[in-house]
Formats: structure tokens, C-alpha cells, sequence
């Protein structure tokens, strides 16, 4: 899991990056005008007939696509002027991140046989968990002196063997211990859901009821016959022009698409890079009541603020760049120190039986003496 967290530390970055080469340059209308969001589906439609995309993701650099995602990870981006499918997410690069997730969170497992594997991974964290707790222990000095400390402080030169590993298993246990303790809690939370109910029962709140699951996406959208009739779609504009005005910094604005003209609109808008809860806000309108509604981060609840800095604090991405360095760095860290931890255990067994084969060869000599052979 460790080291599958440092290839996935920057997934963000290096899939956009891949993505932007597969897409031709978007040229923004002279009067600034975006086509309806309806009108871009329906080319999307065209293109993939056979599925339906999710989400919408709008930016506020004017140069840049739209972005439909599908389940499965892929994506289709659309010049938002002309509707113009401009390229594909990049499928090699989709392909190898959702591979590593799926090794992260399931050993590489598919279908019935994930709740397994994801039940060894969520056993396997708690024992992370209390190896760094318990490591706080185990290093901390019984006399606070400079000479001791500095022994965990940095790396030795031309050590070799055990002396090696014991000196690189304390340094890179002193610096990742926090940011490891955090990675770990958090995973906690994520793991299960009795960590993250508990979350909210500290903050002295009641948890939220389990998710539904989420319902078929507008372009599956199919009324039946005698139903009423209505656009999916029907709101979004005046809704998304209403968003634009809600924040001035945003980035970006993303819409999961309905499946009915009853289901509510939810525009997740965000001022950050997509991993920094308290730079994102949505924008709700309940097209039943008519009602409108904004729900910044501020607004949230101290158990819900938590919970979603712990899911986004895994990755490091709340601290931004230098959170995500951080902690690929502290999940490198944590690769090492498994390599030198078993290192050091298996030459503390080695040692641990060389003592009794001893002992076994002093017992035995001694019978022969006491008996005279």
C-alpha cells in the first residue's frame, strides 16, 4: 500500500497533464458565449452512443474543454463554444492509475472477491496504525540528550548491515511519523464505516444514512409512457450562470447529470484543485420547490468539515502540492522502513537462534563431561 501511495501521489497532475496532448487547442468565442450544456450532450451522444457520461466539468480558463466523464474513468472533452468533440482522456495513463487503485484498495482483486481484499487491506492498516503509534514509544529517548537524539536525527555514512538499517529505520521513522500517522488514521476513516461514523459522534452529531446508490445518468433517460415529460437539463443555465457569480476564484464547476427533470441539480463549485474541501462549496436548486440553495464549506457541520479533511488529508492533496509531496514522500518512507523493519527482525531471529543452538551445545557438552564421555 505504501508504495502503491507514491505512484498515486500525483494521479491529478500526470493524468491531466497526458490528457491535455490528446486534445486539440480550444479556441474561445469572440463574444464569450458557451453553448448549453444540452446541446454539448447531445454530442457527446453522438460520438459514444453506447453510454452516457455522469458528470460535466466546466473551467474557468476560457481556452479549456469541457470535461464528460463516464464510468470506468473515461473522459471526452468538448470545445464548449462550437461542441466539438476535441479529444479522449488519455487511456493508457487512466488505465495504469486505476490499475494501482485498484491494487491500493484491493489487491488487484475484481468483483465479489474485493470485500475480501478489502478487508485485508482495512486489517493490514490498523496494524500500520499501531506500528506508528506504538513507534512513538519505542523511539522516544529515556534521556533527553543531544548526543542521543541526534542519533535519529540524520543519516550515517558507511554504515552497513544491521548498523544501516537500524540507522535508517529511526531517521526516516522520526521525519514520517506525523505525516505517516495521519496517511494511516485517515485510511482508517476510509476504510470503515464504523471510523467514519465515530468521526461525527466525537464531534457530538449524529452520522449521515448510508449513500443511495447513485441513480442512471440523462442520457439513459428514458420516460415512459404516460409520464411527464421534461428535459433532465431543464434549470442548469440559469443555475450555472448563478454559479459563475457565486465565487469570483473559481476554478472549476462540475454538474452530475439527472436523470429526471425532478431530481434536484447539485453544482460542486471549486476554488481549489480538486482535493481542498475548504475551497469548495455547491450550489443546490430543488426543482420541486423551486428553491435555491448554497452550501459553502463554511456551512457544514464540524463532524462533516472533519470527515472530509481526513479523506482528502490521505492523499495530502488539502495541503495542496506540498501536502501530496509530503506525503509520497512519507509513503516512501514507509516502504523503507518495512524493507529495513523485516531487515532487522529477521537478524534479531537469526541472532535469537544462534543463542539457542549455543545453549543446546553447552547443555550437551555438559552432559557429556558429567557422564565421563
Amino acid at each position: 500500500m505504501s508504495v502503491t501511495g507514491v505512484l498515486l501521489a500525483y494521479e491529478k497532475q500526470i493524468t491531466a497533464y497526458a490528457d491535455s496532448r490528446n486534445c486539440r487547442e480550444v479556441l474561445p468565442s469572440p463574444d464569450g458565449a458557451r453553448l448549453p450544456v444540452e446541446m454539448m450532450i447531445a454530442g457527446v451522444k453522438q460520438a459514444v452512443p453506447d453510454t452516457a457520461p455522469t458528470t460535466v466539468t466546466l473551467r474557468s480558463d476560457r481556452a479549456a474543454p469541457a470535461a464528460f466523464s463516464f464510468t470506468g474513468g473515461r473522459a471526452i472533452f468538448v470545445n464548449p463554444y462550437t461542441g466539438e468533440i476535441v479529444g479522449e482522456g488519455s487511456k493508457g495513463v487512466r488505465d495504469f492509475f486505476r490499475a494501482v487503485t485498484d491494487w491500493h484498495r484491493w489487491l488487484g482483486a475484481q468483483g465479489e472477491n474485493r470485500a475480501v481484499a478489502r478487508a485485508i487491506t482495512g486489517v493490514c492498516n490498523t496494524g500500520f496504525l499501531f506500528l506508528v503509534s506504538s513507534g512513538f514509544y519505542l523511539w522516544w529517548p529515556r534521556n533527553w540528550t543531544w548526543s542521543q537524539f541526534k542519533k535519529i536525527l540524520w543519516f550515517k555514512r558507511r554504515l552497513s548491515g544491521k548498523a544501516r538499517d537500524f540507522n535508517w529505520h529511526n531517521v526516516i521513522g522520526f521525519w514520517s511519523a506525523i505525516p505517516l500517522f495521519i496517511i494511516v488514521l485517515s485510511a482508517m476513516v476510509i476504510s470503515y464505516t464504523w471510523a467514519s461514523n465515530l468521526v461525527y459522534r466525537i464531534a457530538g452529531e449524529t452520522p449521515p444514512a448510508p449513500r443511495a446508490a447513485p441513480s442512471q445518468p440523462a442520457g439513459n433517460a428514458n420516460p415512459q409512457p404516460g409520464s411527464q415529460a421534461g428535459s433532465p437539463m431543464e434549470g442548469v443555465e440559469p443555475l450555472l450562470a448563478q454559479a459563475e457569480q457565486q465565487t469570483a476564484d473559481w476554478q472549476s464547476i462540475s454538474l452530475r447529470l439527472p436523470a429526471s427533470a425532478e431530481e434536484p441539480l447539485t453544482l460542486t463549485i471549486d476554488g481549489g484543485n480538486g482535493g481542498q474541501p475548504q475551497k469548495r462549496g455547491q450550489l443546490i436548486l430543488d426543482r420541486k420547490s423551486g428553491e435555491t440553495r448554497w452550501e459553502p464549506f463554511s456551512s457544514y457541520t464540524n463532524g462533516r468539515k472533519a470527515r472530509s479533511f481526513l479523506r482528502f488529508a490521505h492523499t495530502g492533496e488539502v495541503a495542496g502540492a506540498t501536502g501530496q509531496t509530503i506525503a509520497a514522500l512519507a509513503s516512501l518512507g514507509g516502504s523503507v522502513l518495512a524493507v529495513t523493519g523485516l531487515a532487522l527482525a529477521w537478524r534479531r531471529f537469526r541472532a535469537w537462534l544462534a543463542r539457542v543452538r549455543a545453549g543446546e551445545t553447552v547443555q550437551v557438552s555438559s552432559q557429556m563431561a558429567e557422564s565421563g564421555e
